[in-house]
C-alpha cells in the first residue's frame, strides 16, 4: 500500500516504546489516517482485572458528546403505546413477534436493540442471535427499559455500550477521523472517564495497563494512562 506524505510524518514520531500525551495521541491519530473512507477512531484499553471474577467484570455505558458520527439504526421490540412512543422518539424499527421472526429468518439491518421489559420473554428467544453479535437487550446497558424516548435519544446522541473480552481489553470507538481534534479529545476523555469510574472494587494493581489509539486503517498511538487516572 502507497503510503502519503502525512502518514510518513506521523509515524516517524511514533514508536512502540512512547507514551503520547492524549492531546498528542488524537493529532497523530488523525495525520496517520490515509484511508480512502472517513474512518473510526477506536480506543483499547487493557485493564489490570481477572474476568474469570464475575466481580471484577467491567461494563458500562457512555454518551459521547460529540456523537459517534455514525447513523446508528435504533430497533424496538414494543407494543400499543410504547410502540408509539418509539416511533415518535425516532426509532427506525418497531414492531413485537413480526420483528422476532425476520430477525429469526436472518435479517440484522440494525445497530442497538431495545426493549420494554414486557417484551423480554419474546426477545429472550433470540438469543443465540443477538447475543454473539452484542446485539441483545439488556438492563446493564439501559436497552431494556419503559423509557423508550429517553434511551432511543440518547443513543442517537452518541450512547456507546463498552464492555471487557475475555483478556480484559475494552474496545470502543470514540468518533471519525474527519471529526476535529477537539471533539475526539472530549469523547476520549469521557470513555475514560467512565471506565475509570467502572474500576472493580476488587481489581488490585495498576487498572489501566494500556491504552491505545488508532483509526480503523492506522497504526497504534500509545496514551499515557498515568495522566487519565
Amino acid at each position: 500500500m502507497k503510503r502519503g506524505k502525512r502518514y510518513k510524518e506521523a509515524m516517524a514520531k511514533v514508536s512502540q516504546e512512547q507514551l503520547h500525551e492524549p492531546p498528542e495521541a488524537v493529532k497523530l491519530v488523525k495525520e496517520a489516517a490515509n484511508a480512502k473512507f472517513n474512518e473510526t477512531v477506536e480506543v483499547a484499553v487493557r485493564l489490570g482485572i481477572d474476568v474469570k471474577h464475575a466481580d471484577q467484570m467491567v461494563r458500562g455505558t457512555v454518551v459521547l458528546p460529540a456523537g459517534t458520527g455514525k447513523d446508528v439504526r435504533v430497533l424496538v421490540f414494543a407494543k400499543g403505546e410504547k410502540a408509539r412512543e418509539a416511533e415518535s422518539a425516532g426509532a427506525d424499527y418497531v414492531g413485537a413477534e413480526d420483528l422476532a421472526a425476520k430477525i429469526q429468518e436472518g435479517w440484522l439491518d440494525f445497530d442497538v436493540a431495545v426493549a420494554t421489559p414486557d417484551m423480554m420473554a419474546v426477545v429472550g428467544k433470540l438469543g443465540r442471535i443477538l447475543g454473539p453479535r452484542g446485539l441483545m437487550p439488556n438492563p446493564k446497558a439501559g436497552t431494556v427499559t419503559f423509557d423508550l424516548r429517553s434511551a432511543i435519544e440518547q443513543i442517537k446522541a452518541g450512547k456507546i455500550e463498552f464492555r471487557a473480552d475475555k483478556a480484559g481489553i475494552v474496545h470502543a470507538p470514540i468518533g471519525k477521523v474527519s471529526f476535529e481534534e477537539d471533539k475526539l479529545l472530549q469523547n476520549f476523555q469521557s470513555l475514560m472517564e467512565a471506565l475509570v469510574k467502572a474500576k472493580p472494587a476488587a481489581a488490585k494493581g495498576q487498572y489501566l495497563r494500556s491504552v491505545v489509539l488508532s483509526s480503523t486503517m492506522g497504526p497504534g498511538i500509545r496514551v499515557n494512562p498515568s495522566r487519565l487516572m
